[in-house]
């Protein structure tokens, strides 16, 4: 079973998403904003983050550059689903990134892939 570390400070996202993931067989977290996110890869890092870009306290892009310059996380895939248009210029720390609203099969599809990637 992956694991998965859901990041978004949206919390009815965060269940839609948690129940989906959780239905096929994942072992889903979330966190409500980056800062959540870095104490939940304290305490256990997973086969990937699924992240939101714009966020309080600690955003999606300062998440992904901690998480690149940490040994035991910068080889964890980084997939994010942002309704903010990303451009070159904000760097590119991530796997994937897809603007919301994404469409559920190609949600899946993109996990299954970068999950399947990790192992």
């Amino acid at each position: 079973m992956y694991s998965i570390l859901l990041v978004d400070d949206d919390p009815d996202l965060l269940a839609v998403w948690h129940f989906i993931l959780s239905g096929e067989g994942y072992d889903v977290r979330c966190a409500g904003n980056g800062a959540e996110a870095l104490e939940c890869l304290r305490q256990r890092v997973p086969d990937l983050v699924i992240t939101d870009w714009m966020m309080p306290l600690l955003d999606g892009a300062e998440l992904c550059r901690r998480m690149r310059a940490h040994p035991e996380l910068a080889r964890v895939p980084i997939f994010v689903h942002t309704s903010a248009p990303l451009s070159q210029k904000t760097g590119n720390a991530w796997d994937v990134c897809l603007q919301k609203p994404v469409p559920m099969q190609v949600f899946l599809t993109t996990v299954g892939r970068l999950c399947a990637a990790r192992r």
